[in-house]
Formats: C-alpha cells, sequence, structure tokens
C-alpha cells in the first residue's frame, strides 16, 4: 500500500497529476476538490489510495484524510466504483457527502452526474451508521446559505488545527445569527474569536 507521494508536480490538470519523487513520475488520479487544494501548488504531498483491477493499477491522490477516507467508504458500496466515487467528491464537499449521508438526504446527490435515487439510498443505507460512529453520533448540519464561503472556512480552520465539529458548529452558529457574511476572511475571523 502506497500511503502517500511528496514531490514536484510536473503536470496538473483537473482530473490528475503527475508527480515527480526519486526520478519517478507517478500519474495519480484527483477529484476537483483535491484539484483547488494544490492548484497553485509546485510541490505536494498527496495522500494516496493505491486501487488494484486484473487490467490496471491505478492511484487516487487526496489533499486531505478526510476525503481519502470518505472515497474508501464509498467505494466499499456495492455499485459504486472509484470513478462515480472521484465525480462525488468532486460535485460535493466531504462534509457535503457525510451530511447527506447522515440526514439520509436523497435529493442532495442529485446534483452529481451519474448518481441516481437508487444508487444514493444505497449510498446511505451502507454508510449512515459509520458516519454517525465517525461524527459521534452527532449529525451535522450543512447551512444552504453561504455554501462555497462555508466550505472554505471549514477546510482553512481544520488545516489551522481545530476540530472538525466544533469548527463546524461554530460556523452554523455565525451564519445563523450573521447571514450577510459573504467573505470567508470574515467568517474565519468571527470564528477564531469565538473558538479562541
Amino acid at each position: 500500500m502506497i500511503s502517500y507521494i511528496k514531490g514536484i508536480i510536473t503536470y496538473k490538470n483537473p482530473t490528475y497529476v503527475l508527480v515527480e519523487t526519486a526520478g519517478v513520475g507517478y500519474h495519480i488520479n484527483i477529484s476537483l476538490h483535491t484539484y483547488a487544494a494544490i492548484e497553485k501548488l509546485e510541490n505536494a504531498k498527496l495522500l494516496t489510495y493505491f486501487h488494484v483491477r486484473e487490467d490496471a493499477q491505478i492511484l487516487y491522490g487526496f489533499s486531505e484524510e478526510t476525503e481519502r477516507s470518505m472515497f474508501v467508504h464509498l467505494i466499499s458500496v456495492s455499485g459504486i466504483g472509484t470513478n462515480t466515487a472521484r465525480v462525488l467528491l468532486s460535485g460535493m464537499t466531504t462534509e457535503e457527502v457525510r451530511s447527506a449521508i447522515i440526514s439520509e438526504d436523497v435529493n442532495a446527490f442529485k446534483k452529481v452526474k451519474g448518481v441516481g435515487p437508487k444508487t444514493a439510498k444505497r449510498i446511505i443505507l451502507d454508510l449512515k451508521d459509520k458516519m454517525l460512529k465517525e461524527s459521534g453520533g452527532a449529525a451535522p448540519t450543512l447551512l444552504p446559505m453561504n455554501d462555497t464561503v462555508r466550505s472554505e472556512a471549514l477546510s482553512a480552520l481544520i488545516a489551522l488545527g481545530f476540530n472538525k465539529i466544533q469548527v463546524q458548529k461554530s460556523l452554523n452558529k455565525i451564519l445563523k445569527e450573521q447571514p450577510s457574511i459573504d467573505r470567508v476572511e470574515d467568517l474565519i475571523r468571527v470564528a477564531l474569536k469565538q473558538m479562541s
């Protein structure tokens, strides 16, 4: 099992990157979420999942452990292959997927190409208990307002070392009390004051 690859990004596009390390170039398939995280970087450390099929050996890369973990959960569901899981994690954030599973929100998966109601119900049925166990039994709620601002602030605060569930609760509270916040930096600033 290759756990991660760290090296120079010699080529990147929204679906895959080439990372050179110790003179070897690795072709690593990525999601749009990971692409956004590494888009401006020249060097990167990508957490990986090594998928072996009869006809191919494929590397998938992730900028965060939460995304890799969700990918592994998704491909454990019958009928969900690696490509569907990658498309799902490109169309939704890891937190949106987790929230949709826990709250049994079949409609949340509609925005992802190739994931119909039957597939969404199967994902929910197979993964709800695992998601609840991982999040300590608390169902994270995503407020629809300021979704992009919220997810970027969430990623930034987690990167700063704050607990994901604590950050999530804090951001929900702030956006409920101050729905006019529409800039990531403003939301992060308010959250840091609340959590410090």
